[in-house]
């Protein structure tokens, strides 16, 4: 049986999902929160009136979760605090769900799993993917990253449902690197587009943010055959492309000069200065990244950002 901890919008999805298929727990810190899901049997703060299904089950005691994997659907920058104050797990196999690199640290999901967890397998699951379109049953293709061949195959056929379809790569670090750029490259988009640039210039900055995660992935020994896929190009086209992406919208809001709401988790913000950190560390050229940091701390406006990226020396491509 598998655990979902974190009833978010995306844990959430992934327990809806989980749950048509077999059987599922899903786990949240907040008692009063478990108690409301129960009685309405859906999660009305964060996917409301899509039901939950009959073998979905709720829980806010992490002790009593049965055996199976354990799903880490939390924020990227709160997955060591989770960790931390969760029970210990054993040697069942920890699935993080998240996507980008703390900041403290530099480190990736899986890596922070080790750390924390040294005697669990350690896994990421990642991929162009929606909570709403999960939750809705709509056909979804995920992947699922993990170093042991053995665990991999067991859990992507664990987590395969009727609707979401799970590939197996043993390259984490090409997995995770895909996952992390993607949200720091939707936030340059989304202020090109706020900025009122166009597509053309999301086009290029798509395009351009790829070929920064491939130097960063490939210098990190990742597969440049990871990067083509679900978890590198599929990831980066949906969530540069979409304003259910709220590293798309939270890059909007600056394009626009408006406020965004401070309580959404937007993963692509530390990343950024993780990422810039990291590429600077290993001399790694990532001028988006940098452009993205500015425009995050206010050192630059987006006319600025892109007349420095249009102004760089001229190369093949």
């Amino acid at each position: 049986m598998t655990s979902v901890i974190g009833a978010g919008a995306f844990g959430t999805a992934l327990a809806i999902s989980l749950g048509r298929a077999g059987t599922v727990t899903l786990w949240a810190r907040d008692a009063d929160q478990v108690a409301a899901m129960v009685q309405a049997r859906e999660n009305a703060a964060r996917l409301p009136g899509i039901a939950f299904p009959d073998a979905l089950a709720l829980s806010d005691d992490a002790t009593a979760l049965p055996e199976g994997p354990v799903l880490l659907a939390v924020p990227m920058q709160k997955l060591r605090d989770a960790l931390r104050d969760l029970p210990d797990f054993g040697t069942r196999p920890l699935v993080a769900c998240c996507k980008g690199i703390e900041l403290t640290t530099g480190q990736s999901p899986t890596q922070v799993i080790a750390e924390m967890r040294p005697d669990a397998p350690a896994a990421i699951l990642t991929g162009p993917s929606f909570a709403q379109d999960i939750a809705r049953g709509l056909p979804t293709a995920l992947t699922l990253a993990c170093a042991d061949e053995t665990t991999g195959k067991a859990l992507q056929q664990s987590l395969t449902t009727p609707n979401i379809r799970v590939y197996r790569t043993t390259d984490v670090p090409g997995a995770e690197i895909g996952g992390a750029v993607k949200n720091v490259m939707a936030i340059a988009c989304g202020a090109a587009i706020g900025a009122g640039l166009g597509d053309s210039a999301r086009a290029a900055l798509m395009t351009r943010g790829y070929a920064e995660m491939q130097r960063m992935a490939l210098a990190l020994g990742a597969q440049a055959d990871t990067l083509a896929g679900l978890s590198g190009f599929g990831d980066l086209a949906l969530t540069c492309t979409s304003d259910l992406s709220r590293n798309f919208r939270f890059g909007l809001s600056i394009g626009r000069g408006e406020a965004f709401d401070p309580s959404v988790t937007v993963e692509g913000a530390a990343t950024a200065r993780a990422l810039q950190a990291r590429a600077r560390k290993m001399q790694i050229d990532m001028p988006i990244t940098d452009a993205v940091v500015g425009l995050i701390d206010g050192n630059l406006d987006v006319g600025r950002a892109m007349a420095l990226l249009l102004s760089r020396p001229l190369k093949e491509e």
